[in-house]
């Protein structure tokens, strides 16, 4: 009995030089704890020294991560009290596709978390507040900005009083690095590997691949594709080689202190003329609710099609059974659409299917449909692309604007004690 009383004092005094879990921040009538900062912490810096960004001193990003955590804590509790809900079938297609988006299998995205000991229903919660806060501030905040056409007008003539080019070049880079302080010799091996990478591709390598396999860019999982950029916005290092290249050329080797790049113009476009085949459809919606399953809905919307195919009229049945009332009441007319104003499900059944056929019945986020193609034609965009443009940076600039007021008034309204520097 003495013995086991020792041995219970014992690990009592060993537990009590564990630290304790403590309060770090009280937001409302929640708490930020240590051990949930110092994990954020961990993950910011580790995505910081990946992307080779200068670390701030430690007292300093743990200030930033704390506002950052307690901003978001707020939001968070105000989607709880405007009703904002992710339900689990939405939560599993989008982990789906962030496991598609890096070409592996739910299972093995899973072993992939586990590996890196990332708790996987903890991954899942993560997204789901994420995705709640994005749709907070949609509701709040984005769906609220205005944009006239008086403003995309003066937009558009500032722009060409400035002389702004509209040229837009598609880059992909590959980085073939050189370690710090390297010597001589570990230039010119890496030199050599770079020019047999060039010649690789000048021979018909497929750069994407070539990029995923041994570039160490920051865009290496992605092809090195750096996106469309107009040539004010492409990195000064790469300007003067980029200037004479056209579509699918390799550049020469570009050496800088970080090692040898490698540069392709993907794709070159103008908004002077822009030609894309449009199409005009109409569809039938059926969705799914508490009452109609979405089995169900794919049997009506089969049945529907089925109607169509007997000689019944398509613009009256979409009238009296599509659940989507912008079109219904046109007898399911869409008007004339360019490639990727609609959804990709969509978009991917309307383009394999010809004109006046009726498609088999399919599903999107919005439910069940059945579509069919009315016409097709050659339209020059290039208008509709500027000002789209011009729509979405005077978009953009209010919402920085009113995202950082919405934000700040959140604060204000909160409570918020801190409790970093507490000992």
């Amino acid at each position: 009995m003495l013995g086991l009383f020792t041995l219970f004092l014992f690990q009592s005094l060993v537990h009590a030089y564990v630290p304790l879990d403590r309060i770090v921040a009280i937001v409302n009538d929640d708490v930020i704890m240590q051990s949930e900062l110092e994990k954020k912490v961990r993950s910011i810096r580790g995505q910081l020294q990946q992307q080779g960004t200068q670390l701030p001193p430690a007292s300093i990003l743990e200030r930033q991560v704390l506002d950052k955590m307690i901003e978001n804590r707020i939001q968070l509790q105000m989607a709880g009290r405007t009703g904002v809900k992710v339900d689990d079938e939405f939560l599993n297609q989008t982990i789906n596709n962030i496991a598609a988006e890096n070409q592996v299998s739910l299972s093995q995205f899973r072993e992939i978390l586990e590996e890196d000991e990332y708790n996987y229903e903890q991954f899942r919660e993560n997204i789901r507040n994420e995705i709640k806060l994005s749709q907070l501030r949609k509701r709040q905040v984005e769906n609220r900005i205005i944009v006239t056409e008086k403003e995309i007008d003066i937009f558009i003539a500032n722009e060409d009083f400035q002389g702004t080019n509209q040229t837009e070049i598609k880059i992909s880079h590959i980085l073939l690095a050189l370690p710090s302080e390297a010597t001589p010799n570990e230039i010119t091996q890496v030199l050599q590997v770079a020019t047999q990478v060039r010649e690789d591709l000048l021979s018909g390598a497929e750069f994407i691949d070539t990029a995923k396999s041994i570039s160490n860019g920051a865009n290496a999982e992605n092809g090195g594709d750096l996106g469309w950029r107009k040539l004010e916005d492409v990195p000064s290092l790469f300007v003067d080689h980029i200037s004479d290249m056209k579509k699918d050329d390799i550049s020469e080797l570009i050496q800088s202190s970080s090692g040898f790049h490698i540069i392709k113009i993907s794709d070159i476009r103008s908004d002077k003329i822009n030609i894309v085949q449009q199409t005009r459809s109409r569809h039938i919606l059926i969705k799914p609710n508490d009452l109609i399953s979405s089995e169900k809905a794919r049997y009506k919307a089969a049945l529907l099609k089925t109607r169509i195919e007997s000689g019944d009229d398509f613009g009256l049945l979409a009238k009296g059974n599509s659940d989507d009332p912008g079109s219904a009441i046109k007898g399911g007319d869409l008007g004339w659409t360019s490639p990727g104003a609609l959804v990709p499900e969509f978009q991917k059944m309307m383009d394999s299917i010809e004109l006046g056929e009726v498609s088999k019945p399919f599903k999107t986020d919005y439910g069940w449909h059945i579509l069919e193609v009315l016409e097709r034609r050659e339209h020059d965009n290039s208008e509709s692309i500027r000002r789209g443009k011009a729509r979405f940076a005077i978009k953009n600039r209010k919402l920085e604007e009113a995202m950082q007021n919405w934000t700040r008034q959140l604060r204000d309204e909160a409570y918020v004690e801190y409790r970093l520097d507490e000992v």
